[in-house]
């Protein structure tokens, strides 16, 4: 057997980010890859000992610009914790719902990226077109298309008028039902199919066994959603996660299709519960520095993160450590490009949904 080792990146079409995979060939079968990162790592851990905790907030936030309002809220949910201050029950709805939206922008664009890598390129630029509505949304609520800077330890910075909250249901339940023709494309497009459907299955098994997270694990069975828990208000919410069960590119496309429309739900349900009213509270100020460590989980766009945090009593952390769903999800990719066709690798690497710049911090 003659073995061909292909470089797979950093700069390929299918990846916004570096990532290397040294594909192992024999002919056109991938009999093993090789990943290297690190090729935007920026040294968050280091740089948590010199920037004050109340500004660090502002700098996890660009971790990643798809997820950044979730990676803002992380921090300030994990201070509040270590500090024990109480949010304000309208800034937990807002984060909420701006949690959700930030899922229904993240699944539009990856939707949008996954028909462009099969050279469905008016399906690309149709769910981008939907995906700036809903950035339209952010800048009107948050005064950033991509970094919004409202996550404050102990609230958030802005409020939106409950009449403003009426109007962006209104919009997004609109674009919910534009989006139900887009949905039934890729369900019943025949090329779609071909390209994604028996490709790359990830069993039940092999999901729970590489530890894969978010739409990942979902697309193979899997149940798990750290919503679940019920922190964050998501216990006073009624959904049940997306679960699809053939596990391959496909399946994994399905969940992402099927969540935005849950989110919009979710954001209905939010604004529903959420206290009424023009002036409440929305934020709860640290007193001191903190002390202490703390865990944190939230189910992002691409699933499970976890945030550490230590503190020293100083105004600078000790540690600060993320560990990113794409991160969690690399063996389970590595797993999957492994026996398959070198033509299917761009397609398994997308429906990872991947991110680098949150991989390497």
């Amino acid at each position: 057997m003659k073995k061909t080792i292909i470089p797979f990146g950093p700069q390929h079409p299918v990846l916004p980010e570096p990532l290397v995979l040294d594909l192992i060939l024999d002919d056109e079968k991938v009999i093993d890859a090789v990943p290297t990162i690190g090729y935007i790592h920026r040294g968050l851990e280091m740089m948590v000992e010199r920037v004050e905790y109340t500004e660090m907030g502002f700098v996890v936030e660009r971790i990643c610009g798809i997820c950044s309002f979730m990676h803002g809220m992380g921090y300030a949910v994990s201070l509040e914790s270590i500090m024990n201050v109480e949010v304000p029950e309208r800034a937990k709805w807002l984060r909420l719902i701006w949690a959700e939206i930030s899922r229904v922008q993240s699944h539009l664009l990856w939707l949008g990226l996954g028909a462009d890598a099969f050279g469905f390129e008016n399906l690309f630029m149709h769910c981008w077109r939907m995906r700036e509505e809903v950035l339209d949304i952010f800048e009107k609520t948050t005064g950033g298309r991509i970094i919004h800077s409202v996550n404050r330890i102990g609230g958030v910075k802005r409020d939106v008028s409950d009449s403003e909250l009426a109007a962006i249901l209104a919009r997004l339940q609109e674009l919910a039902k534009a989006f139900e023709e887009t949905a039934r494309i890729f369900a019943s497009d025949p090329s779609i199919a071909h390209r994604l459907g028996g490709v790359g299955v990830l069993s039940a098994a092999d999901a729970l066994e590489t530890a894969a997270v978010g739409p990942m694990a979902r697309a193979s069975g899997i149940r798990t959603d750290t919503r679940l828990y019920g922190a964050n208000l998501y216990d006073q919410i009624e959904f049940e996660p997306v679960v699809e069960t053939a596990g391959d590119c496909l399946a994994r496309a399905v969940v992402r299709m099927r969540e935005i429309p849950q989110s919009i739900d979710i954001v209905r349900q939010a604004i529903e519960k959420m206290p009424k009213g023009e002036g409440l509270p929305l934020e709860n100020k640290p007193r001191g520095n903190p002390v202490g460590e703390t865990f944190t989980r939230l189910e992002q766009p691409r699933g499970e993160v976890l945030y550490y945090v230590k503190a020293n009593g100083t105004k600078y952390l000790e540690r600060f450590r993320a560990r990113t769903p794409t991160f969690a999800n690399i063996p389970a990719m590595i797993k999957l490009v492994k026996g398959c066709d070198l033509a299917d690798v761009p397609n398994i690497i997308l429906t990872i949904d991947p991110c680098i710049s949150c991989t390497e911090r």
